[in-house]
């Protein structure tokens, strides 16, 4: 019982802390937190299933299709709810544009794929029980994905790009950095991890067009817990949401399991407003 716990959490987790990196990578370019994120996880796994189970397509082409059209949501998500409110006074109104933006993803889907949770197609076909490919899939995903990223980050001239932007987009674009090219990459990025995370999810969270809403709260904890724009925060934070989630389902079950959480939540948030690995800001006084 104990391992199945553990392999369960860490699954579950890598799936959270994804998402988590997908807000991060959002947020680095445009300071928009925004609430589709949880809506591109969910595209990954619909999308997945649609392209494997129902057009019978190959794995690796319908990993490939999911992704281009979860990139292709992520750079409409900023044309259509982030690029007009930045051009607003009002920039906190990205709020209520992102979530209608996710709220218009998540009736299409309801309507178009079925209100009722999907099977998703088996990938690999390796592993049973504890070692089955459900659990370690999304954690080996996960890790792919933030070397990946560190990668990009430190090592090309396109990640430094996005850095000089997230570090000060004003000064970025007074050196003559395409700041709002990156912004659309950056989301088309973020997209991609997104999708990532629902595809590699899929076999776990099934093709459900609900999981949206579940993927953006849980995948905000991870933010929340690691530091804003921290990714290697927001994995750490993931994993050691998914842990506790799997382990209160196992002793309280249920709702109690989703207070618990909201609990542990809190607590944390008091005692580090910033994150656990979040830096705190300085103000010049």
């Amino acid at each position: 019982m104990l391992y199945s716990i553990i392999a369960s959490g860490l699954a579950v987790g890598a799936v959270y802390a994804l998402i988590g990196i997908t807000y991060n990578t959002m947020f680095a370019t445009s300071r928009v937190m925004s609430f589709t994120a949880g809506q591109l996880g969910m595209l990954g796994g619909v999308l997945g299933s649609m392209f494997i189970l129902r057009l019978g397509l190959p794995m690796v082409v319908g990993l490939l299709a999911t992704l281009i059209v979860c990139a292709l949501i992520g750079v409409l998500t900023e044309f259509v709810a982030v690029r007009p409110v930045l051009k607003s006074l009002e920039q906190h109104l990205y709020v209520l544009s992102t979530l209608a933006f996710a709220l218009l993803i998540q009736q299409v889907t309801a309507i178009e794929w079925s209100t009722e949770p999907q099977p998703f197609p088996r990938l690999f076909g390796i592993g049973e029980g504890i070692w089955d490919e459900k659990y370690w899939l999304p954690v080996a995903t996960c890790a792919v994905t933030i070397i990946g990223l560190e990668y990009l980050y430190r090592r090309t001239l396109i990640g430094r790009a996005f850095l000089a932007v997230a570090e000060d987009n004003f000064a970025a674009r007074a050196l003559g950095l395409p700041e709002r090219n990156l912004r659309v990459a950056s989301y088309a990025l973020a997209a991609v991890v997104g999708g990532l995370a629902g595809f590699s999810g899929g076999e776990l969270l099934l093709a459900f067009f609900a999981n949206g809403p579940q993927l953006n709260f849980y995948g905000f904890i991870p933010v929340a817990l690691g530091g804003l724009g921290n990714n290697r925060g927001a994995v750490i934070g993931g994993l050691a949401l998914g842990l506790f989630q799997q382990s209160a389902n196992f002793a309280v079950g249920g709702i109690f399991a989703s207070v618990a959480v909201f609990v542990m939540f809190i607590i944390i948030l008091l005692a580090a407003p910033q994150g656990l690995f979040g830096s705190g800001t300085a103000r010049r006084v």
